[in-house]
Protein backbone atom coordinates (compact mmCIF):
# COMPACT_ATOMS: atom_id res chain seq x y z
CA UNK A 1 0.00 0.00 0.00
CA UNK A 2 0.97 3.60 -0.51
CA UNK A 3 0.19 5.28 2.79
CA UNK A 4 -0.37 9.01 3.26
CA UNK A 5 0.96 9.94 6.69
CA UNK A 6 -0.85 13.09 7.85
CA UNK A 7 1.28 14.82 10.45
CA UNK A 8 4.48 13.29 9.13
CA UNK A 9 6.64 15.89 10.86
CA UNK A 10 5.31 14.90 14.29
CA UNK A 11 7.12 12.40 16.46
CA UNK A 12 4.81 9.46 15.77
CA UNK A 13 4.55 10.46 12.12
CA UNK A 14 8.30 10.51 11.66
CA UNK A 15 8.65 7.06 13.19
CA UNK A 16 5.83 5.67 11.06
CA UNK A 17 7.32 7.10 7.85
CA UNK A 18 10.58 5.37 8.75
CA UNK A 19 8.83 2.03 9.22
CA UNK A 20 6.96 2.39 5.93
CA UNK A 21 10.10 3.31 4.04
CA UNK A 22 11.90 0.28 5.43
CA UNK A 23 9.06 -2.04 4.50
CA UNK A 24 8.89 -4.27 1.44
CA UNK A 25 5.08 -4.16 1.26
CA UNK A 26 4.28 -0.50 1.93
CA UNK A 27 5.56 2.92 0.94
CA UNK A 28 5.03 6.34 2.46
CA UNK A 29 3.85 9.69 1.24
CA UNK A 30 4.53 12.25 3.94
CA UNK A 31 2.10 15.17 4.31
CA UNK A 32 3.58 18.23 5.99
CA UNK A 33 2.65 21.91 6.36
CA UNK A 34 5.83 23.59 5.13
CA UNK A 35 7.85 23.32 1.95
CA UNK A 36 11.15 23.20 3.88
CA UNK A 37 9.86 20.16 5.79
CA UNK A 38 8.94 18.50 2.51
CA UNK A 39 12.35 19.25 1.02
CA UNK A 40 14.12 17.71 4.02
CA UNK A 41 12.08 14.54 3.56
CA UNK A 42 12.71 14.40 -0.19
CA UNK A 43 16.44 14.63 0.44
CA UNK A 44 16.06 11.35 2.35
CA UNK A 45 14.26 9.76 -0.59
CA UNK A 46 10.78 10.11 0.92
CA UNK A 47 7.86 11.27 -1.18
CA UNK A 48 6.38 14.38 0.41
CA UNK A 49 3.47 16.73 -0.23
CA UNK A 50 2.64 20.09 1.32
CA UNK A 51 -0.95 20.56 2.48
CA UNK A 52 -2.71 22.37 5.32
CA UNK A 53 -5.42 20.77 7.42
CA UNK A 54 -6.97 24.23 7.73
CA UNK A 55 -7.23 24.39 3.95
CA UNK A 56 -9.92 23.04 1.65
CA UNK A 57 -11.03 19.44 1.21
CA UNK A 58 -9.85 19.72 -2.39
CA UNK A 59 -6.33 20.54 -1.20
CA UNK A 60 -6.36 17.43 0.98
CA UNK A 61 -7.82 15.38 -1.85
CA UNK A 62 -4.88 16.37 -4.04
CA UNK A 63 -2.46 15.35 -1.28
CA UNK A 64 -4.06 11.91 -0.91
CA UNK A 65 -4.61 11.16 -4.60
CA UNK A 66 -3.07 7.85 -5.62
CA UNK A 67 -2.74 6.53 -2.07
CA UNK A 68 -4.30 3.32 -0.75
CA UNK A 69 -4.47 4.31 2.92
CA UNK A 70 -4.36 7.35 5.17
CA UNK A 71 -2.96 7.54 8.70
CA UNK A 72 -4.04 10.62 10.65
CA UNK A 73 -1.46 11.36 13.31
CA UNK A 74 -1.57 15.15 13.15
CA UNK A 75 -2.28 17.39 16.13
CA UNK A 76 -2.27 21.07 16.98
CA UNK A 77 0.14 20.42 19.87
CA UNK A 78 0.04 21.33 23.52
CA UNK A 79 1.32 24.88 22.94
CA UNK A 80 -1.75 26.02 21.02
CA UNK A 81 -5.17 27.04 22.27
CA UNK A 82 -8.56 25.33 21.96
CA UNK A 83 -9.19 27.16 18.67
CA UNK A 84 -6.36 25.31 16.91
CA UNK A 85 -7.40 22.04 18.57
CA UNK A 86 -10.83 22.51 17.02
CA UNK A 87 -9.42 23.37 13.59
CA UNK A 88 -6.74 20.67 13.38
CA UNK A 89 -7.67 17.74 15.62
CA UNK A 90 -11.40 17.87 14.82
CA UNK A 91 -12.17 19.69 11.58
CA UNK A 92 -8.86 18.74 9.97
CA UNK A 93 -9.55 15.08 10.68
CA UNK A 94 -13.14 15.34 9.44
CA UNK A 95 -11.95 16.97 6.21
CA UNK A 96 -9.38 14.23 5.74
CA UNK A 97 -12.18 11.67 6.02
CA UNK A 98 -14.17 13.60 3.40
CA UNK A 99 -11.14 13.71 1.12
CA UNK A 100 -10.60 9.94 1.47
CA UNK A 101 -14.23 9.20 0.60
CA UNK A 102 -14.14 11.61 -2.31
CA UNK A 103 -11.29 9.83 -4.10
CA UNK A 104 -11.97 6.27 -2.94
CA UNK A 105 -9.16 5.78 -0.40
CA UNK A 106 -10.78 3.06 1.70
CA UNK A 107 -8.29 2.39 4.51
CA UNK A 108 -8.02 4.97 7.30
CA UNK A 109 -6.15 4.73 10.61
CA UNK A 110 -6.77 7.39 13.25
CA UNK A 111 -4.39 8.04 16.15
CA UNK A 112 -6.70 9.21 18.94
CA UNK A 113 -6.36 9.31 22.74
CA UNK A 114 -6.97 6.83 25.54
CA UNK A 115 -10.68 6.58 26.37
CA UNK A 116 -11.63 9.38 23.98
CA UNK A 117 -14.79 7.35 23.39
CA UNK A 118 -15.79 7.52 27.05
CA UNK A 119 -16.63 11.00 28.40
CA UNK A 120 -16.52 9.83 32.01
CA UNK A 121 -12.80 9.06 31.69
CA UNK A 122 -11.58 12.22 29.95
CA UNK A 123 -8.56 14.06 31.30
CA UNK A 124 -10.09 17.23 32.77
CA UNK A 125 -6.88 19.20 32.21
CA UNK A 126 -7.21 18.92 28.41
CA UNK A 127 -10.97 18.71 27.85
CA UNK A 128 -11.01 20.57 24.49
CA UNK A 129 -8.51 18.04 23.13
CA UNK A 130 -10.69 15.13 24.25
CA UNK A 131 -13.82 16.72 22.78
CA UNK A 132 -12.01 17.13 19.45
CA UNK A 133 -10.76 13.54 19.48
CA UNK A 134 -14.17 12.17 20.46
CA UNK A 135 -15.99 13.79 17.55
CA UNK A 136 -13.18 13.23 15.06
CA UNK A 137 -13.36 9.53 15.91
CA UNK A 138 -17.12 9.61 15.39
CA UNK A 139 -16.62 11.11 11.93
CA UNK A 140 -14.35 8.19 11.09
CA UNK A 141 -16.75 5.59 12.51
CA UNK A 142 -19.73 7.04 10.65
CA UNK A 143 -17.88 7.17 7.33
CA UNK A 144 -17.79 4.53 4.59
CA UNK A 145 -14.08 3.90 5.28
CA UNK A 146 -12.45 0.73 6.55
CA UNK A 147 -11.13 2.32 9.71
CA UNK A 148 -9.00 1.56 12.73
CA UNK A 149 -8.92 3.96 15.68
CA UNK A 150 -5.90 3.60 17.97
CA UNK A 151 -6.27 5.33 21.35
CA UNK A 152 -2.83 5.46 23.01
CA UNK A 153 -2.22 6.42 26.62
CA UNK A 154 0.37 8.93 27.78
CA UNK A 155 3.05 9.27 25.11
CA UNK A 156 6.68 8.69 26.04
CA UNK A 157 9.91 9.51 24.22
CA UNK A 158 11.55 6.31 25.44
CA UNK A 159 12.63 3.54 23.03
CA UNK A 160 9.84 1.15 22.11
CA UNK A 161 9.67 -2.25 23.76
CA UNK A 162 7.43 -3.98 21.21
CA UNK A 163 5.25 -5.17 24.10
CA UNK A 164 1.77 -3.67 24.42
CA UNK A 165 -1.74 -4.09 25.77
CA UNK A 166 -4.66 -3.31 23.47
CA UNK A 167 -8.34 -3.43 24.34
CA UNK A 168 -11.66 -1.64 24.50
CA UNK A 169 -11.45 -0.49 28.11
CA UNK A 170 -7.95 -0.19 29.53
CA UNK A 171 -6.82 1.50 32.72
CA UNK A 172 -4.83 4.71 32.30
CA UNK A 173 -1.23 4.05 31.30
CA UNK A 174 1.56 5.18 29.01
CA UNK A 175 3.40 3.97 25.91
CA UNK A 176 6.46 5.00 23.88
CA UNK A 177 5.67 6.83 20.66
CA UNK A 178 7.82 4.29 18.85
CA UNK A 179 5.45 1.50 19.89
CA UNK A 180 2.41 3.53 18.78
CA UNK A 181 3.98 3.91 15.34
CA UNK A 182 4.67 0.16 15.23
CA UNK A 183 1.08 -0.66 16.17
CA UNK A 184 -0.25 1.63 13.43
CA UNK A 185 2.14 0.02 10.95
CA UNK A 186 0.97 -3.50 11.85
CA UNK A 187 -2.70 -2.47 11.93
CA UNK A 188 -2.67 -1.25 8.34
CA UNK A 189 -3.20 -4.74 6.95
CA UNK A 190 -4.29 -6.63 10.07
CA UNK A 191 -7.90 -7.53 9.25
CA UNK A 192 -8.76 -8.05 12.92
CA UNK A 193 -8.40 -4.28 13.45
CA UNK A 194 -10.71 -3.33 10.58
CA UNK A 195 -13.65 -1.20 11.75
CA UNK A 196 -12.42 -1.47 15.34
CA UNK A 197 -11.25 1.03 17.94
CA UNK A 198 -9.11 0.25 20.96
CA UNK A 199 -7.05 1.71 23.79
CA UNK A 200 -3.30 1.11 23.73
CA UNK A 201 -0.70 1.13 26.51
CA UNK A 202 2.54 -0.69 27.26
CA UNK A 203 2.03 -4.31 28.27
CA UNK A 204 3.32 -7.85 27.97
CA UNK A 205 2.03 -9.00 24.57
CA UNK A 206 3.76 -8.74 21.23
CA UNK A 207 2.14 -6.20 18.92
CA UNK A 208 0.98 -8.90 16.50
CA UNK A 209 -0.55 -10.96 19.29
CA UNK A 210 -2.21 -7.96 20.96
CA UNK A 211 -3.89 -6.86 17.72
CA UNK A 212 -5.24 -10.34 17.04
CA UNK A 213 -6.78 -10.49 20.54
CA UNK A 214 -8.68 -7.21 20.57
Amino acid sequence: MKVLVVGANGQIGQKLVGLLQGSEKHEARAMVRKEEQAEALREKGIEAVVANLEGSVDELTDAAYGCDAIVFTAGSGGHTGPDKTLLIDLDGAAKMVEAAEKIGVKRFVMVSALQANNRENWNKAILPYYVAKHYADRAVEQSSLTYTIVRPGGLLDEPGTGRVEAGEQLERGSIPREDVASVVFHALDEAHTFNRSFDLISGEKSISSALKQI
